[in-house]
């Protein structure tokens, strides 16, 4: 039978207890993200096998701290929510609301790696424009499943734990193509867990 005192002592330590159940999840931590949101920490499991050019431009730019403060400037309830305008959407450095979503990084755009990996809920997969070879800094995770997606946008990553801090990103409006007005969630930090 519980004491009160020991009932209180589990109480305390079970967020501990999840952070390091967590950590013990991390298979790779060279290929793993950890995506800090208001509230919480979300992991991403990085495919490096799948797109590899994707996989370490994501990483080069998590190193730089590229993507503190950059906003999830689009945000479409029951499809996905796209962050990653390292050049118009960060909040710290002067978010511009009308251009977020138009930029990338220092850095140039990289080829398309499609594959087989389908596009579900926690996919991690990223931006660009029509041309099929534009992608650059930007990148979306999927709320649902997105099957139309499927071979025409490049995977690179699955969220493994902390789906619900995706959930509570602030929404854009369907009609305005997601777009968030006001104040944006943004990205607290981005960091390989190898680096922690």
């Amino acid at each position: 039978m519980l004491t009160r005192r020991t009932a209180v002592l589990i109480a305390a330590l079970l967020p501990f207890l999840s952070q390091e159940a967590a950590a013990v999840d991390i298979k790779d931590p060279e290929n793993t993200l950890l995506l800090e949101l208001k509230s919480g920490v979300v992991t991403i499991e990085l495919l490096p096998d799948v797109a590899p050019k994707h996989v370490e431009r994501i990483k080069t730019l998590a190193r730089e701290g590229a993507y503190d403060g950059v906003a999830f400037h689009r945000v479409i309830p029951g499809f996905m929510a796209q962050t990653g305008d390292v050049e118009h959407g960060n909040t710290k450095t002067g978010y511009n609301a009308r251009r977020a979503g138009t930029g990338g990084s220092k850095y140039g755009d990289l080829p398309a790696e499609f594959s087989k990996v389908p596009f579900e809920r926690g996919t991690v997969g990223m931006a660009r424009s029509q041309n099929p070879n534009s992608a650059n800094s930007q990148f979306f995770i999927m709320f649902e499943e997105g099957s139309f997606l499927n071979g025409q946008y490049t995977v690179f990553g699955q969220v493994i734990d902390g789906m619900q801090h995706v959930d509570n990103i602030k929404m854009g409006s369907r009609a305005n193509n997601g777009a968030v007005e006001g104040d944006p969630d943004a990205i607290l930090s981005l960091k390989v867990a190898a680096d922690q």
